[in-house]
């Protein structure tokens, strides 16, 4: 969506994190999402894989205009999926294979159009790194709440893609320059490290409650054949 990327190291590990066989790397695609959490091992990989998923199965080939990637702003660097969490994601419809933790950097969040963080925390750390992308970055349960806000019918056509993310990201930034600030206690998703399994569970509903909206916001009409409710899992 008319940034170049840069040239800088992380990008020649952007692929393990894009599984699939239409997804590509952040830096050579027209639209751009990142997801960005702590460690990078449980909720931001959650989002970044439930999105590859819903967007191959909405858009199909299209769906190569869409990079996906996620990073951590204290990454246990290379390290896969938490594995609860991990189970969860299979239980979602995502894949876990061959994911790999990154740290987050200023040139992942600069070259994103839309960042979306777990936490009011990783926004902060996220626009710290790149100051000038905050009407681009937004945590996801804010983005979720941002969204009845906005006429997603008045939004271009899907076969428009870029420019209906452009259109839909700087919609968001407008609903949120009028949003009560104590509507803002919500907009965190739970860590889950460290807890029990059905915790893990309860987080990646979470994310996939607030995230769908998002993507039947950007597929439109694509998106009305995808999964909309999360499958749940019956721990041992």
């Amino acid at each position: 969506m008319g940034r170049r990327c840069p040239t800088s190291p992380e990008h020649a590990t952007a692929g393990p994190n894009l599984p699939g066989p239409v997804g590509r790397p952040l830096c050579n695609a027209d639209v751009r999402i990142l997801f960005v959490c702590t460690g990078n091992i449980c909720r931001s990989p959650l989002g970044e894989r439930l999105t590859r998923a819903f967007l191959d199965d909405a858009l199909g080939a299209s769906a190569a205009e869409v990079g996906t990637g996620s990073a951590g702003t204290n990454a246990v660097v290379d390290s896969g999926m938490e594995p609860s969490s991990a189970l969860v994601l299979s239980g979602l419809g995502g894949d876990p294979t061959g994911f790999r933790a990154r740290q987050v950097t200023g040139s992942m969040i600069e070259e994103a159009d839309l960042t979306l963080t777990m936490t009011r925390r990783h926004r902060r750390a996220a626009l710290k790194l790149a100051p000038r992308a905050m009407f681009r970055t937004y945590t996801l349960r804010e983005a979720a709440a941002l969204l009845p806000g906005i006429s997603v019918d008045s939004l271009p056509p899907v076969e428009e893609l870029d420019a209906r993310a452009r259109m839909l990201v700087a919609e968001l930034g407008r609903q949120r320059a009028t949003r009560p600030r104590s509507d803002r206690d919500e907009d965190d998703v739970l860590d889950p490290i460290g807890r029990r399994a059905e915790v893990h569970q309860e987080v990646g509903e979470q994310i996939f409650a607030s995230l769908i909206p998002l993507l039947q916001a950007l597929c439109g009409a694509a998106a009305d054949n995808t999964r909309t409710t999360p499958a749940t899992l019956t721990w041992a």
